[in-house]
């Protein structure tokens, strides 16, 4: 059984049409929503080179992302959202094992000229990674 659905947003059109297929699914199964956003941001950058006004304007950069997705959940259905920093990948990963997800929805992006038949690097490694089910939307 679907219960917990992690949903991983960066803003881009491939995140917005998992977002509305992880609403639809959640809405069959009456399970939750979770969404999460990662800044694609590593420690030691933070350290040495951003800024608070940088950091700040990553963290809301990252709301309003949060903010879409929320506005995308069907009626009835239970959600909330996270926002982390890190490499994405594993921290989808590590988040998914955290919350004990049942399944995570996430878009895929095309890569240069062969865009549409390769994975992009973090929905890869998330789908060869991950102990649950993960459903890559185009």
């Amino acid at each position: 059984m679907i219960k917990k659905i992690l949903v991983p947003v960066d803003g881009s059109e491939t995140s917005d049409r998992a977002v509305e297929q992880a609403g639809k699914i959640a809405k069959i199964c009456d399970a939750k929503l979770i969404f999460l956003y990662v800044a694609n941001i590593n420690q030691l950058a933070i350290n040495a080179f951003l800024t608070d006004a940088i950091l700040a304007a990553v963290r809301k950069a990252g709301e309003v992302i949060l903010e879409r997705a929320e506005k995308s959940v069907p009626e009835g259905v239970e959600y909330e959202t996270h926002s982390e920093t890190g490499a994405p990948a594993v921290m989808i990963l590590d988040y998914a094992e955290e919350i004990g997800a049942d399944l995570i929805v996430m878009g895929t992006r095309g890569l240069g000229v062969v865009k549409g038949v390769l994975l992009g690097s973090v929905s890869q490694y998330v789908i060869e990674q991950s102990k649950c089910p993960v459903l890559a939307v185009k």
